[in-house]
């Protein structure tokens, strides 16, 4: 059979079962689009690249599935790098597809050529220039397979112009059933495996202070019920970072919360105690250990990860075992139970004392405050959906970037795994509208919670076109404070209040620029059933978008400054 290279990845991209791809068309990817016209795939079209990253992102955290994005050469490519390499710091699986000058014009300074290809290196799992239509058919698959494989992750495929055009001659389709999706390329040998559950166990029996810390290579819904079946069976204390949120529900007795700068002062107790730390699917980033001499000090150390190059990279391990974690804790599930192992209850109690004693929503708060405390804000949106008759399992909440973000980490209850959409390792700006439109795109029976700051929602704020035209059940909730509040906080803290450029001169009014682009508003402020109208899905227009005031002295507490343990956080 005859295909050009435009026709051949539609094709592939169907057989995948990609549904919706977003970007912008551009003259070094029109042969493509003209092609996609003609496919049965939804084309979303955004207003800024960056945001069709984002929109992939949404849809590939969400469901665990690769997700599609595309665009143009040169600055097209370019504003997409950014939410590739956010894709690249928090493991999303996305293909980026993006169009390159003529294959004869590559390295001539053509007319929006960019070394997309050389560019990209640093910031995917995988990076492909295609030279000739023959190689997409191996090229695509070879993707999907990377961006799944062992720690998932964005792969750029750069596609010349005269490739899309290009005419060539194959027998049949790639058998993309012989592809491998769940293949380890390193991992702990098969002779090793026993061994090491067996160290394993035998670590936990003599336990006293044990916890197991849980990162986003343990949010799916596999690893839950793993770690479920694991904690039923050997109780103790769970802490997350903040992308292993999710992971076990908000309301186990054994879940503690997150550890980290802004963790909760219990969590990061139980970790400055604990004598045996089971370290899952985490990699121990900066913002969670704090000053790494001083995190779990006393612990021996269980790591394990599918990426065996995060294996005893900070901080090293008593035993590791290269695994996903889905294989693991039933395994550790069905060892403490045959060997009748069980933690110390007392320990439990205390850490769990301590959490009930330390939450509190006033935290933070600056004194004489009548403004929207966002806390309660935060915590009661659950609440406030169930008045339009939503429960949380109908709930999908996306952040942006700051306080906000923090806020949501601390007190919305999540209670399952994807459910909880945040940049972490990059903390991108301008996450989370378009991520909240790929959630919503992935997920249409569910409602999508965009929770987002004043400074944030300016990043991508043109997406509520794109939001508006495809008339998605997302409400934008923006906390307005009128600073770049993380910033701001930081340097009330840590720069003696010299408020350097993180104050807004002028504040825009984001109701009327949400309302300029189609959105029915709410004025959390002045309407206080604003929720009514923000939740209710029966409405014909189900975008919704809110605007609630917040003071510029609230501070997101507990906060651990850079160089010192988390045990010595700032907590009032």
């Amino acid at each position: 059979m005859k295909q050009t290279g435009a026709q051949i990845i539609v094709k592939l991209l169907e057989m995948y079962g990609i549904e919706t791809v977003a970007g912008i068309p551009g003259g070094m990817i029109l042969p493509l689009y003209d092609e996609l016209n003609k496919s049965k795939i939804r084309h979303v079209l955004v207003r800024q690249e960056q945001a069709a990253g984002f929109i992939a992102q949404g849809i590939a955290r969400s469901t665990g599935n690769v997700a599609v994005c595309m665009a143009t050469s040169g600055p097209g490519a370019l504003n997409l790098l950014t939410a590739v390499a956010d894709a690249r710091a928090d493991s999303v699986p996305i293909i980026a597809i993006t169009g390159q000058v003529n294959t004869t014009q590559i390295g001539t300074d053509a007319f929006q050529e960019a070394d997309t290809f050389g560019l990209s290196f640093p910031v995917t799992k995988h990076s492909i220039l295609v030279k000739t239509p023959e190689e997409l058919l191996e090229a695509i698959p070879r993707a999907f397979e990377i961006a799944l494989n062992g720690r998932p992750g964005p792969v750029l495929i750069d596609i010349p112009r005269d490739v899309q055009l290009k005419e060539c001659e194959f027998k049949e389709w790639p058998d993309i059933s012989k592809v491998r999706v769940h293949d380890i390329r390193f991992h702990t040998p098969i002779d090793e495996y026993a061994e090491k559950m067996g160290e394993i166990s035998s670590l936990l029996a003599g336990a006293k202070k044990p916890v197991l810390f849980c990162g986003g290579g343990c949010n799916s819904n596999q690893a839950s019920t793993g770690i479920q079946g694991f904690i039923n069976n050997y109780q103790l204390p769970v802490v997350t970072s903040l992308m292993g949120l999710g992971c076990i529900p908000n309301d186990s007795p054994c879940f503690i919360g997150m550890v980290g700068m802004h963790g909760s002062y219990a969590a990061n107790v139980a970790m400055n105690e604990a004598d045996v730390v089971i370290a899952a699917g985490v990699r121990f980033d900066d913002r969670a250990t704090g000053l790494v001499s001083k995190f779990c000090p006393n612990a021996k150390i269980i790591h394990i990860d599918v990426d065996a190059a995060e294996v005893d990279k900070i901080l090293d391990s008593t035993i590791s075992v290269v695994a996903d974690v889905e294989s693991v804790f039933p395994v550790l599930a069905q060892l403490v139970s045959e060997k009748k192992i069980k933690s110390e209850g007392s320990w439990l109690k205390k850490i769990t004392k301590l959490k009930e004693e330390n939450y509190s929503i006033e935290s933070g708060r600056p004194k004489n405050e009548k403004l929207t405390n966002p806390r309660e804000l935060i915590a009661k949106l659950p609440e406030y959906a169930a008045y339009s008759g939503l429960n949380q399992g109908d709930l999908l909440v996306t952040t942006d970037v700051g306080q906000h973000q923090m806020w949501a980490a601390q007190y919305y209850p999540v209670d399952r795994p994807r459910s909880f959409l945040t940049s972490g390792s990059l903390g991108t700006m301008g996450f989370g509208l378009p991520a909240a439109i790929g959630a919503a795109l992935a997920n249409p029976e569910k409602r999508v919670i965009c929770i987002s700051g004043d400074g944030s929602i300016m990043m991508n704020i043109q997406e509520l076109a794109t939001l508006r035209e495809l008339n998605l059940g997302v409400t934008v909730i923006v906390l307005q404070n009128g600073t770049l509040g993380m910033v701001y906080q930081q340097q009330k803290y840590l720069f003696d209040k010299n408020y350097s450029a993180s104050v807004f001169d002028q504040n825009p009014d984001l109701l009327a620029i949400a309302a300029g682009f189609g959105i029915e508003t709410v004025d959390a402020d002045n309407d206080p059933e604003w929720y009514k109208k923000a939740f209710d899905c029966k409405r014909a227009n189900k975008p919704c978008f809110v605007r609630c005031s917040v003071d510029s002295e609230e501070n997101v507490l507990p906060f651990v400054p850079g160089g010192r343990a988390n045990i010595d956080a700032i907590r009032n």
